[in-house]
């Protein structure tokens, strides 16, 4: 019979009652609600926007999937480790809920030390029976729920691959409606020779960005919103990981007073509030770069883009479209060892705030984890 210490050591074992599947189940319907919101965005009077949104809650939809998918594998992997390291003790207390289950020999209801040694036995076992079901159901438990996991997983490839497809769809249809944009207002007119002799003649950002009145032309002067009340508060341009804070040196040991934000293939940048493109291209080696003017010598600057959005001397909403971020989304592989955590985010956005000329620490205007 299985022993009294073995018997408790089973019932000691924790359970945990967690489900990480919910959170790629409820990614799924996330990104079902993208798709419907697509179809929306064919007949919205303000495509832009509906496509931004649109964009957005795919991305948003893809990376809960990716999370959790990558939390019901670390969880399925668990359960399977510990049932098979419970292999022998499942099969000794099977042995004993079979015999408990079917009738009694005669010779069984004996004991050796008699009447009271039976009835010290029968208490015993009364004690330990509801115990013994109670770690039968956890590991019944346990069994469907790695099924459950890997009937997840399995379903998870389509899943994806269904997001990835439309979120370049909707990609694709943001770039067409915003190149059809026309009502947008204009601050100014940049006049290309002062621009491209600005960029000839000066070999850092900060001179290029005390620079920029010069390069334009028949500027009228467009109050915007004052943002100082929000600031700390302003949502990130881009969906990401802060790979390197402000001050930080990278690997080949040069330090910048912007951030790195590591983000996903063709990202989706937005400006966070109300802002002037004061300038829209490459410069120097920073890529293509986008600087925006949120209110009289505030810049936001964002460089290593791969695609555009947006004119110099516009005014942008907030929550408009200012670029994506490059490497190919489309045609790869979506299962969550590829697009989980970290590994998938393969593009680096730069972002530099410049008040009054002087660079500050980007994290003190941004709601996000400062650590």
């Amino acid at each position: 019979m299985l022993r009294l210490t073995l018997i408790l050591s089973l019932l000691a074992a924790p359970v945990l009652a967690q489900d990480p599947g919910a959170a790629a189940r409820q990614a799924a319907g996330a990104l079902e609600e993208a798709s419907e919101q697509l179809d929306r965005a064919e007949s919205a009077r303000d495509r832009v926007r509906a496509l931004t949104t649109t964009v957005k809650a795919y991305e948003a939809g893809l990376a809960a999937m990716r999370d959790g998918l990558r939390e019901a594998a670390i969880r399925e992997t668990e359960l399977s480790r510990r049932l098979q390291g419970q292999e022998a003790e499942i099969a000794q207390l099977l042995g004993v809920l079979s015999s408990m289950g079917g009738r009694a020999a005669p010779g069984a209801m004996l004991h050796p030390d008699g009447p009271v040694g039976a009835a010290r036995a029968g208490m015993m076992l009364a004690a330990v029976t509801p115990g013994l079901n109670a770690q039968a159901e956890a590991l019944r438990s346990d069994l469907e729920e790695v099924t459950a996991l890997r009937t997840l997983q399995q379903s998870a490839a389509q899943t994806l691959q269904q997001g990835l497809t439309g979120v370049q769809e909707a990609r694709t249809e943001l770039s067409q409606a915003v190149a059809d944009r026309t009502d947008l207002p204009k601050r100014f007119t940049e006049d290309p020779i002062r621009t491209a002799i600005l960029i000839s003649s000066t070999e850092t950002l900060q001179g290029f960005a005390s620079g920029l009145s010069q390069i334009t032309e028949d500027e009228t002067r467009t109050q915007l919103p004052p943002i100082d009340d929000r600031k700390g508060a302003l949502g990130m341009p881009v969906q990401g990981e802060i790979l390197r804070r402000a001050g930080e040196a990278d690997a080949a040991g040069v330090t910048r007073p912007g951030i790195v934000v590591a983000t996903l293939p063709e990202a989706l940048v937005t400006t966070p509030t109300a802002a002037t493109v004061r300038y829209s291209g490459p410069l120097l080696d920073y890529g293509l770069v986008t600087i925006l003017e949120l209110q009289p010598d505030l810049l936001f600057v964002f460089a290593g883009l791969d695609v555009l959005y947006g004119q110099t001397g516009e005014v942008l909403p907030a929550g408009s479209p200012v670029g994506l971020m490059g490497g190919r989304a489309a045609g790869r592989d979506p299962s969550p060892s590829v697009e989980g955590g970290g590994a998938g985010r393969t593009e680096t956005l730069y972002i530099e705030v410049r008040q009054g000329d002087r660079p500050v620490d980007p994290l003190t205007w941004f709601a996000s984890d400062k650590g």
